[in-house]
């Protein structure tokens, strides 16, 4: 700021103008130069979780590192089906099949799978995943299920 002040008194009015413009053509480009970026790491994950959620109107399947940052995600309505599609057998393994191959820019080779819901693509996206070269460690069922849960409420007296 002090500069230009400074170029503004010593110039003559004409030239002022013209050193003015000149100073703040030059600090923009000098404020659009991005910093200097690190080149950044690819991420080399062999080992991760596939998380199946199976739906009976949808199946979602997430593939995360081991603690649990996403690497890829794909749903059978993401998948290019819609309606009552979304919810069968083969639409949940393309779905298995679209996570793997974003999965595995990433290196994936092995996997835990952790299923959970009762639709009907359960299965058939844990196969999906086999298919496209993932090695299973293991599969975990973690549907929740009810286990009396609350006390009931007492008895109304009429």
């Amino acid at each position: 700021m002090a500069d230009t002040k400074e170029k503004k008194v010593d110039a003559p009015k004409e030239s002022a103008k013209n050193t003015s413009k000149e100073v703040a053509k030059d600090d923009s480009k000098e404020a659009a130069k991005p910093a200097k970026k690190s080149k950044a790491r690819k991420r080399l994950v062999q080992v991760g979780h596939a998380y199946v959620q199976a739906s009976y109107n949808n199946t979602i399947i997430t593939i995360t590192e081991e603690n649990g940052n996403v690497l890829a995600w794909a749903s059978a309505g993401s998948s290019g089906f819609k309606g009552a599609r979304k919810a069968t057998p083969y639409a949940a393994q393309v779905a298995a099949e679209n996570a793997t191959d974003k999965a595995r820019t990433f290196g994936l080779e092995r996997i835990r799978v952790f299923v959970k819901g009762v639709g009907t693509g359960r299965d058939q996206a844990v196969r999906g995943l086999v298919n496209k070269g993932l090695e299973l460690i293991s599969i975990n069922d973690t549907t929740p299920f009810a286990h009396n849960g609350c006390r009931k409420k007492k008895a109304r007296r009429v």
